[in-house]
């Protein structure tokens, strides 16, 4: 289920000037020349410009609006910025293989985004209502010369998990990074209100589907591997209206830090990202009180909820060799409220 500035600094400003002067003749590496190559056509131009954050997005308040669950965010107002023109690739993952759940909107989106923008190929799932937003995703991946491959279904079924990582393997040819990040939430104001069947769609969505696909996945993936789960705020300061969905966020936080324990000795990293309030389709759809929304992120000391593309940087780093040393940790992006 989300876009800014790179992370690159002076060091890699160096190394693509390096490679300029001739260091891609001196590689023999396959994938370490593929890499250079694509970081020295992709790199962006010059620095980021210095903005002030609080007013760098859209602020509330905002227009009042639903949509019919699961929401588009074709027809948000403002639409939500994954980086679509902003985030700028540098190489960083040449030659990956990576499967995304919520791919067609939201951090998914931003993240299938950032990733073909560094030279990954990218299948992701979607619900089939979400496939005017997941068109748009193929051709932003197709653009950057990227295999995009689209996988429409519902993850609550466990015989689809199952077959949504087959594809995807089947397709890319392999599976290097999984970003588990399909979410439900829908607030109630009493637990009494909370029915079983929707205390069940929220965990076979969050739980569940996430443990079916990793589960899945895990069998194709080598040493330097990367597993990513979309984990959230609500998991270590819960809304007293998302009682079910923080929940199921404190489940996926701990997922990632056990699992990361058992697979790093074959080489495989595990790490969570847990966002603050981000501008995205679930909002809209029936993941906030109608009444809530115009004041949706108001209430951080950013003023303003954060834009899918924010996080895209963070899912990279990651995804990324950058990052080798990181595994079983969770990456808070919350405006400023403190993290994990």
């Amino acid at each position: 289920m989300t876009e800014k500035p790179r992370t690159a600094g002076a060091s890699r400003r160096r190394v693509v000037g390096g490679m300029a002067g001739g260091v891609l003749a001196a590689i023999t590496n396959p994938v370490q020349a593929q890499q250079a190559s694509a970081a020295a056509a992709s790199a962006p131009a010059g620095p980021v410009s210095k903005q002030d954050p609080t007013k760098q997005y859209p602020q509330p308040p905002f227009k009042a609006q639903q949509q019919e669950w699961p929401g588009l965010a074709g027809k948000m107002e403002p639409r939500p910025d994954h980086g679509e023109k902003s985030y700028k690739g540098s190489g960083r993952l040449a030659g990956r293989k990576a499967l995304i759940t919520g791919g067609d909107s939201g951090m998914g989106r931003a993240g299938a985004i950032a990733f073909a923008r560094e030279g990954a190929d990218v299948a992701f799932g979607y619900l089939p209502a979400e496939e005017p937003d997941a068109r748009e995703v193929v051709q932003l991946i197709e653009a950057e010369g990227r295999k995009a491959v689209p996988l429409p279904g519902d993850i609550r079924d466990e015989a689809f998990c199952e077959k949504l990582v087959e594809d995807a393997v089947s397709r890319l040819g392999g599976l290097d990074i999984l970003v588990s990040n399909a979410a439900r939430q829908h607030p109630q104001k009493e637990l009494a209100a909370i029915t079983t069947e929707a205390f069940d769609w929220t965990f076979k969505t969050n739980v569940y589907a996430m443990f079916w696909i990793t589960k899945a996945a895990l069998k194709h993936m080598e040493p330097g591997s990367s597993i990513i789960i979309t984990s959230s705020v609500n998991a270590y300061d819960p809304d007293e209206s998302l009682v079910d969905y923080a929940m199921t966020k404190a489940c996926g936080m701990n997922f990632a830090k056990s699992l990361a324990k058992q697979v790093a000795k074959k080489g495989i990293r595990v790490n969570a990202v847990a966002p603050g309030p981000i501008w995205t389709p679930l909002q809209p759809s029936g993941g906030q009180f109608p009444e809530k929304l115009p004041q949706f992120g108001s209430d951080t000391p950013m003023g303003r909820p954060g834009q899918p593309g924010e996080l895209a940087s963070i899912y990279v780093l990651l995804a990324s060799q950058e990052d080798s040393y990181a595994t079983g940790q969770v990456y808070g992006a919350v405006g400023g409220r403190g993290g994990p």
